[in-house]
């Protein structure tokens, strides 16, 4: 708990938000299989710089989209399939190194918000549309280099990678699968980063250890809560939420 305290300079009551904040996200991956990264970066942003809300992703978003990803027998098919997206997701990723930090956050906030708003919009209307194989060569690296540039922006790595991997038809694991993949090497490019750019050291590695706990007690919870809810009614709370989230991180550029 010490190194957490440390590295945000913060009291108790922070601290508790903190892991509040991560039980949640925890859960809401639980239940519907993603939102981990979604949630805790868009909700601590509202506490502290979005660097620093990614920076406590790291661990947690990490040990969680490997366990998604290992669970499943599709990995090295995904891998061959979707190489092209990973490279780009990397690159915009590496390339947007000092986005997130710059102009005091403000900037990142205001990014933050707008892709949330997007984000939660398309999983509200339910947009469905599809990406035939003959497309899907020319359209996996330009997806891969704009979320790379926006989790750079953001610390986000949903938009448009989850739109995308959606429209490629995959069966349900195979998908669950493909977005653990995604989110993983999205996660190691947004270490790199933050590592870079001094933001993710030792101490903060303590920090968002402390952090992957709740996290995963959330899962937990999470998930024996599925069997017992109907997960399109969350699914629509989750979004709906969201929304209101986005808009009010987004209202920063009204200021």
């Amino acid at each position: 708990m010490q190194s957490l305290l440390s590295f945000m300079g913060m009291n108790s009551n922070v601290l508790a938000v903190c892991l509040g904040v991560f039980l949640l996200a925890g859960f809401v991956k639980g239940v519907i299989g993603l939102g981990l990264p979604t949630v805790a970066v868009g909700l601590l942003s509202l506490a502290m710089p979005p660097v620093q809300a990614a920076a406590l992703l790291i661990v947690p978003s990490m040990v969680t989209n490997v366990w998604q990803l290992l669970a499943g027998g599709a990995f090295m098919a995904l891998a061959r399939r979707l190489w092209t997206m990973l490279a780009g997701i990397m690159l915009g990723t590496l390339a947007g190194s000092g986005f997130m930090g710059a102009d005091g956050g403000r900037r990142a906030i205001i990014a933050l918000g707008v892709a949330l708003v997007l984000y939660a919009i398309a999983g509200l209307a339910s947009f469905k549309f599809s990406v035939s194989a003959g497309a899907e060569k020319w359209w996996s690296p330009v997806i891969g280099l704009v979320t790379g540039l926006i989790t750079a922006a953001t610390g986000v790595f949903v938009i448009p990678a989850v739109p995308y991997l959606q429209a490629l038809n995959l069966e349900r694991d195979q998908l669950i699968q493909a977005l653990g993949l995604s989110f993983t090497v999205s996660t190691v490019a947004l270490a790199i980063n933050l590592g870079q750019g001094g933001a993710f050291g030792s101490s903060v590695a303590g920090a968002s250890a402390v952090v992957l706990l709740p996290a995963l007690l959330g899962m937990g919870i999470g998930t024996w809560v599925r069997s017992k809810v109907k997960a399109q009614t969350f699914r629509r709370c989750f979004f709906a939420g969201l929304l209101l989230l986005g808009l009010h991180l987004a209202s920063h550029m009204l200021g």
